[in-house]
């Protein structure tokens, strides 16, 4: 049973992810939450969703949607992040951001001086793990940070740095390294791909500490990620392997995650840093 109390959710784009977060809301799937607006790219589209709810939430554009929610939640482009992000958090309220490498390249955003009172940006796990044991960690000292990702190729089809580079990964018969270098670095070459290792750099010790791999590898068949963090309270060593989503650049515990964080909100136990 929804309420007037409920957390206010509107979604900033309705691809893989956020339909499915919107449909856990308007089924009363996440106690304490309700969906309040949506905004996607495709106007008909964006109309053809709405109709398939069970109770029927404004369309509304990117900028508008603070206006309508307590809690803004990022499933769109990379490139938009500014324009959703910025509103909400001047307004003193919450936005989940999914796009995390596009924070990278706006500082200012992760600036508090520009937040209104309780305004605050939100990273779910994501595709990853075990970033609650890595922020526990960077309470004391991280040595080291590296993660090795591995993606069937398709995952990685438009890439920034495949464009660049003109590499070509349509006709692959064994894996390829496409990439060696830091955080900072992969969320330019791979805004729609990497996030995850942008998250885990934020958790850590930042983006230019943190080293990864990028393989287009046709041996696998799930999203693949192996972390080593050396610190010392602990060396951890962690592997997850993501089933793709229908957008094969995006796990479908992405999603997961999100709902996972807002049903947090107002459990009654919560459990994990």
């Amino acid at each position: 049973m929804k309420h007037e109390s409920d957390f206010r959710i509107a979604i900033a784009g309705l691809g893989a992810i956020g339909k499915v977060i919107a449909t856990k809301l308007d089924n009363g799937s996440i106690p304490g939450c309700r969906l309040s607006a949506v905004c996607g790219r495709d106007p008909a589209r964006t109309a053809d969703f709405i109709a398939s709810l069970s109770t029927a939430v404004p369309s509304v554009a990117l900028g508008e949607l603070v206006e309508h929610a307590d809690i803004v939640v990022e499933c769109a482009p990379a490139r938009l992040v500014r324009e959703i992000v910025e509103p909400v958090v001047m307004a003193g309220k919450k936005v989940i951001v999914l796009s995390v490498g596009a924070l990278l390249e706006h500082p200012d955003l992760l600036d508090k001086r520009n937040f209104g009172q309780g305004g605050q940006i939100m990273v779910p796990t994501g595709a990853v793990l075990g970033l609650d044991a890595v922020t526990a960690a960077a309470e004391g000292k991280i040595q080291s940070v590296r993660m090795i990702s591995r993606k069937p190729p398709i995952g990685f089809k438009g890439a920034p740095f495949l464009v660049e580079n003109n590499i070509d990964i349509e006709n692959l018969d064994k894996p390829l390294k496409l990439f060696d270098g830091t955080a900072r670095e992969a969320a330019k070459g791979f805004p729609a791909n990497l996030n995850v290792s942008v998250a885990l750099s934020l958790a850590g010790i930042g983006p230019d500490q943190t080293f990864l791999e990028v393989w287009a590898d046709t041996t696998v068949t799930r999203n693949t990620h192996s972390i080593e963090v050396v610190s010392d309270a602990a060396i951890l060593h962690m592997t997850i392997e993501n089933i793709p989503s229908e957008n094969p650049k995006t796990g479908r515990i992405t999603a997961q995650s999100v709902i996972a964080m807002l049903r947090k909100l107002s459990a009654p136990v919560r459990v994990g840093t």
